[in-house]
């Protein structure tokens, strides 16, 4: 099971762009990575996420501004949020299966 540790959260103005890292402890080349999020008071929902062949996949909420990539050579995932809407706001996590592996998350806040 690897850890993961996510980074590139920050405040951005509404229409901004942030790019989010998640860091593998180990290889993730064999690993269905995800993107999920968390906002205040609702349950966690899913983002996005990239099959180990590199297919990418999103929800509707964020399809043609987030894309989702992938560098197995630094077991490294990516999350390049555009157009940022306050509705964004949240915290997100990194998922890596199998093995069921969740970062700590990273903080985005999109001012309006």
């Amino acid at each position: 099971q690897v850890q993961l540790v996510e980074s590139g959260g920050g405040l951005v103005q509404t229409g901004g762009s942030l790019r989010l890292s998640c860091a593998a402890s180990g290889s993730i080349s064999g690993n269905v990575m995800a993107w999920h999020r968390q906002a205040p008071g609702k349950q966690r929902e899913w983002v996005a996420l990239i099959t180990s062949g590199g297919i990418p996949n999103y929800a509707m909420s964020v399809k043609g501004r987030f894309t989702i990539s992938r560098d197995n050579t630094k077991n490294t995932v990516y999350l390049q949020m555009n157009s940022l809407k306050p509705e964004d706001t949240a915290v997100y996590y990194c998922f890596s299966t199998p093995g069921g592996s969740w970062g700590q998350g990273t903080q985005v806040t999109v001012s309006s």
